[in-house]
């Protein structure tokens, strides 16, 4: 899960929120360009809505602070929400010299590109909602690419020095639904989950929710803050169960998400686990943590959990979104957040492939999380990865064509201070690959 986390500096995140969302080496391989091409500084531009907009920013940030008059024609109403334009403005203004090098990944709502600001590189990313204006921006480190290991005691040795606490799991789902460890490092603590959270969601929809044809309602008690695209709908819309669901795995949609958490109900929920009661909704998780920080967390925390659901009802529910305000540090994450241990994760995992389920695993091989096994030796990948500051976690299952299937969770997290999102999580990508590699070795 990517937590709120809205401060604009050159070495942090511009905008970002429950979702994970690695940039793999892969995913920055092609440029997308198409005829329709713009240049800017000599770079050329897709002329599409993410592109129009990066061809603004670039232009506007140079001649910071930007005018406030400009900011609603081109930033979402919920960005701005959350980051009003003097804020932007006081972050705009120490990257005047901002500089596009080249056009990393291009989609029609999203755009990656490499920049220089500060006599440094990032990786840029700057996504449009469906109204062409701009709902995320952030800058990352570079992601280089890491090798594959070839042996456990390399994945060992990588795993130790990838975050200051690390869990991990490879293991065999059997036919059965048993996870049979095959390597494993702390496989039965319990560490933030971020948006893998969403597996358990996911299981309680499948078994709750017999047509996945359903409606649902989207509602301003029901919006969350991004990842995602349903938020930026308008209120009233609605959508149906099999869209909220690939948009919740895909692309973390934190208001398709709460959707169906409320249509299933928060019991339907706690009732595929056991480490988070009550279990929160994505919107609940952002008030405790961003709303007049620290009074709700302290107050949720004091309680038991009869009272802790009330005062999620009577009280968290009443919290605007307009009210969350941008934490950037690691905040609270061994107290507020979803819980679940590597053991845990490999059990959602054959959980949700033991209900056999065809709409499940369309939901759950839409990408592979950058995995990049070789489709000759493997049938198909699910993935579903979270993070939020301080937090990066991967979790993968994969079938081999001779049947077998195979599961490696990665989590790592620091409560001092933000990981390095994209390189962490090449990191553990590359260490998960190989895993994955080995075990269809044995």
């Amino acid at each position: 899960m990517r937590t709120v986390a809205f401060a604009v500096t050159a070495s942090s995140l511009l905008l970002t929120a429950c979702g994970a969302a690695v940039i793999s080496p892969a995913a920055s391989a092609a440029s997308g360009l198409t005829a329709g091409t713009a240049t800017v500084q000599d770079v050329p531009i897709p002329d599409t809505p993410a592109g129009r907009q990066l061809r603004w920013f670039l232009g506007a940030v140079p001649e910071a602070p930007i005018p406030e008059e400009q900011f609603p024609e081109h930033f979402s109403a919920a960005m701005l929400a959350q980051l009003p334009p003097a804020e932007l403005n006081k972050s705009l203004v120490t990257m005047k010299d901002l500089r596009l090098g080249k056009i990393l990944h291009a989609e029609p709502t999203m755009i990656t590109s490499e920049v220089t600001t500060g006599g440094k590189t990032f990786w840029m990313e700057l996504a449009v909602d469906p109204d062409g204006k701009i709902n995320g921006l952030r800058l990352q480190n570079p992601v280089t690419p890491k090798p594959t290991p070839t042996s456990w005691k390399e994945i060992d040795e990588r795993l130790g020095k990838a975050a200051p606490r690390v869990g991990f799991m490879a293991a065999e789902i059997t036919p059965g639904g048993d996870c049979r460890p095959v390597r494993a490092l702390a496989p039965r603590t319990a560490r933030p989950l971020g948006s893998m959270f969403k597996l358990y969601v996911l299981r309680a929809a499948a078994r709750k929710i017999p047509d996945w044809n359903t409606k649902l309602t989207i509602k301003p008690e029901l919006k969350s803050l991004p990842s995602g695209q349903l938020q930026d709908r308008p209120d009233g819309s609605e959508v149906s169960v099999m869209e909220a669901a690939k948009l919740m795995i895909a692309i973390s949609d934190n208001t398709a998400t709460d959707l169906l958490i409320h249509k299933v109900g928060r019991k339907a929920v706690e009732a595929t686990q056991s480490r988070n009661v009550p279990f929160l909704t994505t919107r609940e998780l952002f008030a405790l943590k961003g709303a007049d920080y620290p009074t709700h967390a302290k107050r949720y925390l004091s309680l038991g959990e009869k009272q802790r659901r009330k005062y999620l009802d009577e009280v968290v529910a009443k919290v605007p979104l307009n009210a969350i305000t941008a934490w950037v540090p690691p905040r609270e994450l061994d107290t507020i957040e979803w819980f679940g241990s590597p053991a845990d994760v490999c059990a959602a995992h054959a959980k949700l492939r033991g209900l056999k389920d065809r709409r499940v695993e369309g939901v759950m091989t839409q990408h592979d999380g950058g995995l990049g096994l070789d489709p000759k030796r493997w049938r198909s990948v699910w993935f579903k990865g979270g993070s939020e500051p301080g937090v990066v976690d991967l979790g993968y299952s994969a079938r081999t064509k001779d049947g077998r299937t195979f599961f490696v969770t990665a989590m790592a997290s620091d409560t001092a201070a933000p990981l390095d999102e994209g390189n962490v999580g090449s990191e553990l990508s590359a260490l998960a690959k190989g895993a994955f590699t080995l075990m269809e070795k044995r």
